[in-house]
């Protein structure tokens, strides 16, 4: 019964983190409106940046019609298919996550902002 009790405590401790662990689409979609000078993530337009449609398992560097730098040409390999983590990882810091001068220049600080922006646009896949 102590166990019981001891485990149920716990799980209330942590709930409130649990909570936060994945992205909320409408906060991301708020905090897309900083993206969409350079992206359009609802149609197959490229910008500055490349069209965001379908980003969620589409090979890394391969948008037709859009010209990548140097950079992402040579970690698209390594990169693979985009997924969160890649995500996550390359608006954190395009420029540090490429090893290389990057077109993005922006960088989302915030990492529940990038979670939120994850959401928002895995959620536009559905």
């Amino acid at each position: 019964m102590k166990l019981k009790l001891a485990i149920a405590g716990l799980m209330i401790a942590i709930a409130p983190t649990l909570a936060h662990a994945e992205g909320d689409a409408v906060k991301g979609k708020k905090v897309f409106k900083k993206c969409k000078a350079c992206h359009v993530a609802d149609k197959e337009k490229n910008k500055v940046g490349p069209h965001l449609v379908g980003l969620f398992g589409r090979a890394a560097g391969s948008v037709e019609g859009y010209k990548y730098s140097k950079a992402m040409k040579a970690k698209a390999a390594e990169i693979g298919n985009w997924d969160e983590e890649h995500v996550m990882a390359y608006i954190a810091n395009p420029k540090k996550y490429l090893g290389g001068k990057s077109k993005m220049t922006f960088k989302l600080k915030k990492e529940q902002q990038r979670k939120d922006v994850v959401a928002y646009l895995k959620s536009l896949a559905k």
